[in-house]
C-alpha cells in the first residue's frame, strides 16, 4: 500500500500543470498507487538546434514520473521530425533531411540533463524512432493506416482552416500521426505525455495501441504556456526561451511576460512547491504587492533550473543595474564601425536581421545613441559611441 507521501506525491505528478488525464486521472491514479512501475515517454522532433521552454515542461513532468521509480523514454523523432508535424500549422512545414534532424538534436541528451538523470539507478532511455520506422514496409503502413480514417484526420481544425483558404493539405501530413502513434507501440508504453496542444496525435497512439495490441495507453496533457491573448509560447512567433539562450535572455525575456502569467510560470517551469506558489497567488491580489518583484523570483528560479544559481545571480544583477537604474553594462561588445550609418550598424552588428526592422526599431522609438533616443536613419556613428536596442542591448563602436 501506498503511504501517504508516497499519495502526496503521485497525486501532484497528476494535478501540477496537467490538463487533463486520457481515459480520466483516477484510472491511472490507482495504476501508479498499486506500485506498478510503468513504462512512458514524451517525443521531441529535432526542428531546431536546441530545445525549448515548452519542451522542458515536458522533460520536467518525465523528471517527477523518474522520481517515482517509472520508466523514462526520451525519443528522438529523427523520423517524424523529417515528416513535420502539422499541428496548428497554416501551411505544411519544411521537411527537413536526416542529415538536419541528427545535427538538430546533437545536444539534446546534455540540455535534458538539466532535469532528467541518464545514468546511475533508473536511468531514462534515449531513443530514436527511425529504429522502427525505417523499417517500415509498405504493406506494413497499409496495415497500420487501415486503423485511421480520412474523415477523423481531416477535421482537425488547421486542416479545415487551410481548405477554407484553398491551400494545399498534402497526404505526407495525414501520416504525422499515424507515425506518433506508431512509436507508442513499438515501444509499448503504458503512458504518453505531451502538451495539450499534441492531444490529438497522442489519442491516435492510444487507438492504435488498443487495436494492435489490445492495451490501454494513458495520455497526459500539460497545461501550454501562454500569454493573454491564449497564443502560446512559440519558435514560430518568435517569443519563445530557448535552452541555449544565455542567463541574461531568459532574465530578460521573462521579464517581458504578462503579469497574469506569473503563476503559470511558477507551476509549468520551476520546482517550487504548489504551497508556496498558492502563497504567490494571494500575493499578487494584493494591491500593496509589487508583481513585478515576484516576477524577477521567476525569472530567478528560471534561469537557475537552466543554468545554475550563480549565473541566475549575476542575471538579476545585470537586470538591476541595466533596467531598473538604467546604467549602461560594463562588458559591451565593439564594432569596428565608426562611419557608418545608424541602420548599417544596426544590421552589421546583429541587432537587427535587416535594414526594414532597424528602421521599424528606430520609428517605435527602440533606439538610443549616448541614451538619447534617435529619429533620424541618416546619424553617422563616430568611435566611442554606445548604441541601445530595447531595454538590454548594448553595443560600442570603435
Amino acid at each position: 500500500m501506498a503511504t501517504n507521501i508516497h499519495q502526496q506525491k503521485i497525486n501532484e505528478v497528476l494535478t501540477r500543470g496537467v490538463e487533463k488525464i486520457y481515459p480520466d486521472k483516477k484510472s491511472l491514479e490507482k495504476v501508479l498507487l498499486s506500485g506498478k512501475k510503468i513504462r512512458l515517454y514524451c517525443g521531441f522532433d529535432p526542428t531546431e538546434e536546441s530545445l525549448h521552454i515548452g519542451n522542458a515542461i515536458q522533460i520536467n513532468k518525465l523528471a517527477q514520473f523518474q522520481e517515482l521509480g517509472h520508466k523514462v523514454i526520451f525519443l528522438i523523432g529523427d523520423f517524424t521530425g523529417m515528416i513535420g508535424d502539422p499541428t496548428d500549422k497554416t501551411s505544411a512545414r519544411k521537411r527537413l533531411t536526416r542529415e538536419q534532424v541528427l545535427k538538430n538534436s546533437k545536444n539534446y541528451k546534455k540540455q535534458a540533463s538539466k532535469f532528467l538523470k541518464f545514468s546511475g539507478k533508473n536511468p531514462a532511455k534515449i531513443l530514436s524512432n527511425s529504429q522502427w520506422n525505417d523499417k517500415i514496409s509498405f504493406k506494413d503502413l497499409i496495415e497500420i493506416t487501415s486503423n485511421f480514417t480520412v474523415q477523423q484526420m481531416i477535421q482537425r481544425d488547421m486542416f479545415q482552416e487551410r481548405m477554407k483558404q484553398e491551400k494545399p493539405v498534402y497526404l505526407h501530413e495525414f501520416l504525422y500521426p499515424v507515425a506518433q502513434a506508431y512509436d507508442s507501440v513499438a515501444m509499448n508504453v503504458d503512458l504518453e505525455i505531451g502538451g495539450s496542444d499534441q492531444m490529438f496525435n497522442m489519442l491516435c497512439g492510444r487507438d492504435l495501441m488498443m487495436a494492435m495490441k489490445q492495451k490501454e495507453k494513458f495520455v497526459l496533457t500539460n497545461k501550454l504556456l501562454e500569454d493573454t491573448t491564449g497564443t502560446k509560447m512559440g519558435k514560430s512567433l518568435g517569443n519563445v526561451i530557448w535552452l541555449n539562450d544565455s542567463a541574461d535572455e531568459i532574465y530578460g525575456k521573462v521579464m517581458s511576460w504578462t503579469d497574469n502569467m506569473i503563476i503559470l510560470g511558477f507551476e509549468l517551469c520551476t520546482q517550487i512547491a504548489m504551497q508556496k506558489i498558492q502563497e504567490f497567488k494571494k500575493q499578487l491580489k494584493s494591491d500593496t504587492f509589487n508583481p513585478r518583484d515576484l516576477k524577477m523570483k521567476l525569472a530567478f528560479e528560471m534561469v537557475k533550473l537552466y543554468t545554475d544559481q550563480k549565473q541566475a545571480q549575476k542575471a538579476q544583477e545585470k537586470f538591476i543595474s541595466v533596467i531598473q537604474k538604467k546604467e549602461t553594462p560594463e562588458n559591451i561588445l565593439e564594432f569596428n564601425l565608426a562611419g557608418k550609418n545608424i541602420l548599417e550598424v544596426l544590421v552589421l552588428s546583429k541587432l537587427v536581421s535587416t535594414k526594414s526592422n532597424a528602421r521599424r526599431a528606430i520609428e517605435q522609438n527602440g533606439v538610443k545613441i549616448n541614451n538619447k533616443i534617435i529619429n533620424n536613419f541618416n546619424i553617422k556613428l563616430n568611435s566611442g559611441d554606445v548604441v541601445q536596442k530595447g531595454k538590454r542591448f548594448f553595443i560600442k563602436i570603435k
